[in-house]
């Protein structure tokens, strides 16, 4: 199937308060959460029930950043950022995922160490456990089914699987929520399995080895969106969609001879840096110019609305060590648009 003239539309449909909402329902569930587990783990004494509430705690601080995120990111530019505060929300999901690492991961670790070589003591009120780990996943499974339905409205807009989706949006908030709240059901499901082989050997391994798996669980999910926010934060590419619609559009203008080279920057969520360095036809009087400038970016704006800044740089198509560059950069992407 062809691709959209608009592949950068598809993600308008999350929109700030969808995602706000998203990742405020998933806020209020897990401290509701973390103060049920909490208790749960002081009243059995079971490891993993203590490890459960530290995951339930970096959620719930993890959302706490990316609300804040959100409603920074929406900033206008000033004269200090010119091109706005949109980054913001990348920087603020990185450091959630310092959270989970370090809230959650390390101190599950620690907890599921220290109940191997020690031992763990007796568990009492096994039954507590059970109730709180069944009311907590059924509490985040609320959660979860709510980021599902928005990612899965974003990833059918977008023509894209799930996976591709997930690797490629822009939009770190709800995925973050998704991927807690993926852990946070996984999670329950190792605490209840280590709370029962408890009670039914009598063997504190098993909880010790819960609270290791969650830890491990947690420290992997951390680590995948860290590596996400990190390609955002450094100046990622925009969708290479988005990127090949417009070198099309470039490429059919009457006074452009040839697009020598085409960079995109994410600034922010729906928001794109474009510089396009164009050979304009050598006819062209100053004037001329100057006219089909503003008129190309007009029509650029209205066709791909995620364009924020556009900047349209005449160069000579036969400059070698620009041409080198680009070639570099792209191999012979641009001398083909269908690639």
């Amino acid at each position: 199937m062809e691709p959209s003239r608009r592949p950068e539309a598809a993600e308008r449909g999350s929109g700030g308060g969808e995602s706000s909402l998203t990742v405020f329902v998933a806020l209020a569930v897990n401290l509701s959460i973390a103060a049920m587990k909490l208790v749960a783990g002081l009243l059995t004494g079971s490891a993993a029930m203590l490890a459960e509430a530290a995951h339930s705690v970096a959620d719930s601080s993890t959302e706490a950043l990316l609300l804040a995120a959100l409603r920074h990111s929406e900033r206008p530019a000033d004269r200090r950022h010119p091109f706005g505060y949109g980054k913001v929300r990348f920087f603020w999901s990185l450091i959630a995922a310092v959270s989970i690492f370090v809230t959650g991961a390390l101190f599950s670790v620690y907890e599921g160490v220290r109940t191997i070589v020690d031992g763990g003591g007796e568990q009492t009120l096994a039954w507590v456990a059970f109730l709180v780990l069944g009311l907590s996943f059924v509490m985040e499974g609320v959660s979860w089914i709510r980021a599902v339905r928005q990612i899965r409205r974003e990833q059918q807009a977008a023509g894209q699987t799930l996976i591709v989706h997930l690797r490629t949006t822009d939009d770190p908030t709800v995925k973050t929520v998704f991927y807690e709240d993926t852990a946070a059901l996984i999670g329950l499901v190792l605490a209840f399995a280590g709370v029962g082989l408890h009670l039914l050997t009598g063997s504190a391994l098993w909880d010790g080895l819960a609270s290791l798996l969650i830890g491990i669980l947690l420290a992997t999910v951390a680590y995948l969106l860290g590596r996400t926010n990190m390609g955002l934060l450094i100046g990622q590419q925009a969708d290479r969609r988005l990127v090949r619609a417009i070198l099309t559009q470039l490429t059919a203008q009457p006074e452009i001879e040839q697009v020598v080279d085409l960079l995109t920057m994410l600034t922010g969520t729906d928001k794109v840096l474009l510089c396009a360095r164009v050979d304009f036809a050598s006819s062209l009087s100053a004037d001329e110019l100057e006219r089909a400038c503003v008129r190309i970016d007009d029509e650029l704006r209205r066709e791909f609305t995620d364009l924020d800044e556009i900047f349209l740089e005449p160069v000579p198509r036969n400059d070698p060590s620009l041409r080198a560059r680009v070639v570099n950069r792209y191999g012979s992407v641009l001398d083909d648009p269908r690639q």
